[in-house]
């Protein structure tokens, strides 16, 4: 093999090589190109997720605020059941005294 035919077979292999990077390169770009219809689905997706979050976030305020309403009304009837079972002990000792007066006074 001479000079020329070496060049020459070189620049052959050289081409073929460029040929199949260049198709590889769009083979691959082709397969993994995104269409306008899967932008617009993607964008679709973002919207709905964006919305979603909001409508989490709007039921995590408002059951942290029925939970405070709650807790705070559960603080009431617990202190309103304490102030009645104080009032009961009271009617009972006084009950328990006006019995043992009238007691005494049957009595004696």
């Amino acid at each position: 093999m001479n000079r020329t035919e070496f060049i020459v077979a070189t620049a052959i292999i050289l081409f073929v090589a460029f040929m199949l990077g260049w198709f590889a390169c769009w083979l691959v770009h082709r397969l993994t190109r995104v269409t306008q219809a899967e932008m617009g689905e993607l964008e679709k997706m973002a919207r709905d997720l964006h919305d979603a979050e909001e409508m989490r976030d709007e039921a995590v305020d408002m059951l942290q605020a029925r939970e405070a309403g709650l807790a705070s009304q559960l603080q009431q009837t617990q202190a309103e059941l304490r102030a009645a079972m104080d009032g009961l002990r009271d009617a009972r000792h006084e009950a328990e005294e006006l019995r043992r007066y009238i007691e005494r006074m049957n009595a004696g």
